[in-house]
Order: structure tokens, then sequence, then C-alpha cells
């Protein structure tokens, strides 16, 4: 009777299915990729999100649906790399590109020394200049003519100047403050205009100039002092440096990684047809 069963063909296919099948539970012992492991550090790391984005803990029914909603994205994920979405997906790419960068940049970063810091300001002392600090006075001119007469009227004032004549008998009224004392050049640019902040840079000090454009109209303009654009001192400015500094090993250690990782890549560009 044994023998007669073990010749049947049902009996073979029935003993050639299970065997496949205990092979692949030796394969697979954790249920391969049909498997969704939500580990308990995920559902640690749901509960601190939601504590921090609603002020309080979820309770039991609102973290099962944030579990159960990482368990569908999780899913979903894996029906579309199944279906090749990813593939040429240029936002897909794009997301993947930055976070292999920020690995990356975690793995290559350290703290600079503070020679590292004196290196990079003396390398790039451009980047750190503190701007001209300037002292002036200025008086504002009636531009109610042409503008061959405002021009002419701006000669007839710094006439009048030095011939001793009061500022304020000159100028127009304005709310405009008279002098400016110890300002940056940039700060003086961005109250009266760039313009205005060039000219006083490349004026001579002393005596009245003009006329200088501003946002305002037509000024004379005396510049009683001018300081020198100098480097500053590393203390002065190390939270710029360290910034600058971080920046550009960032951006050097980027482009020896992806010169390391093309020698792994075979590289071939079709010619446009």
């Amino acid at each position: 009777m044994i023998a007669r069963l073990l010749r049947e063909p049902l009996v073979h296919f029935l003993g050639i299915g299970l065997g496949l099948f205990l092979l692949y539970a030796l394969v697979n012992p954790s249920g391969g990729d049909n498997e969704i492991r939500v580990t308990a550090a995920t559902v640690a790391a749901l509960e601190a999100e939601y504590r921090k984005l609603w002020g309080r803990p979820p309770t039991a029914g609102e973290l099962d649906a944030l579990v159960q909603a990482k368990v569908d994205e999780e899913i979903l994920y894996r029906e579309g790399l199944g279906m090749g979405l990813e593939r040429d997906d240029a936002v897909v790419k794009r997301r993947v590109r930055q976070k292999y960068d920020l690995i990356a940049e975690e793995e290559d970063a350290r703290e600079p020394t503070e020679a590292d810091l004196a290196a990079y300001l003396a390398a790039h002392p451009e980047r750190f200049i503190a701007p001209p600090v300037v002292t002036f006075t200025q008086l504002l001119l009636d531009t109610s003519g042409s503008a061959a007469e405002d021009r002419a009227r701006a000669g007839a004032a710094l006439k009048a100047l030095a011939g001793g004549a009061a500022p304020s008998d000159v100028g127009r009224p304005t709310l405009l403050p008279a002098r400016i004392d110890g300002m940056a050049i940039d700060l003086v640019g961005r109250e009266f205009g760039e313009g205005f902040a060039a000219a006083l840079a490349r004026i001579p000090v002393g005596g009245w100039q003009g006329p200088v454009a501003s946002g305002y109209g037509l000024h004379l303009v005396r510049l009683e002092s001018r300081s020198a654009p100098e480097v500053p001192a590393l203390a002065d400015v190390r939270a710029e440096v360290l910034r600058e500094w971080e920046n550009a090993s960032r951006e050097a250690a980027r482009a020896k990684r992806l010169t390391e990782l093309r020698t792994r890549y075979d590289v071939v560009i079709e010619a446009q047809p």
C-alpha cells in the first residue's frame, strides 16, 4: 500500500512542494522581503515626534494610528520599488543624493583648530575686512528745476559755503541728520543709497564736495574722517570665519569624495545624433 502511494505522481508533486517550502524557510527564516518590522526605536521616535508637535504624548489609539501609517508607508514604498517607480525620477534621485551628502558630511566633519581658522582668515582677508567708517556733514539741495539748473544751483552753493555761508542758509530743510558720526560705509549705503556711499569712499577728506546724488536728491557733503579698511583680529570675527571654514571644508570634502567615487564607475556619454 505504502509502496503504491509512493509511486503516485500527486505524492511526488506534494513532496517537491513541501521541499521547496522548507528550503525557502531555511533561506528566509525571518520572513524575507515580506516582513515589515516596526522596531521599538521606531515607535519611540514616532511618539517623540508627536510629543514635540502637539506638546503631549499620544494616546494608545493615536500611537497605533501612527504605527499603522508607518507600515502603510513602507508597504507603498516597497510596492513602488517593485514597479521600478524610483528609476529615472528626478525627485527621488535628488532626495537620495541629499541624504547621502548629509551622511557623508557627518563622516567627514571635524572640529577646526585655531590654527585652521587663523590660516583661513589669512588666506581670505577680503571676506572679513571691516568696512570704512565715515564721519560727514551733508545738506540737501533744492532740486526743483531742470538738471542743468540744479547743477548750477549746486555750484553756487559750493561757492557760498567756501565764502563762509552757514550750511543752514544754503540747503533746504530736511528731516535727515545734518551730521553723521562714525557710521560704517555699508550702513551709509542702506540709508542714503549705494551711489552716495561709493562717493564717500572716494572723495577727499575736508572741504565741501558735490553734488552727490542719493535717494533723497542732491547733496553737498563735507567728509570729516574716513577710516581705512582693515583685516580684523580672529577673535573679533571667529564665528564668521568658522562658518566660512565649515562651508569650504564641506565643499572640498564633497569634491574629493566624488572624485574617488568616479573611479568606481565607467561613465559613457553618448554622442548627440
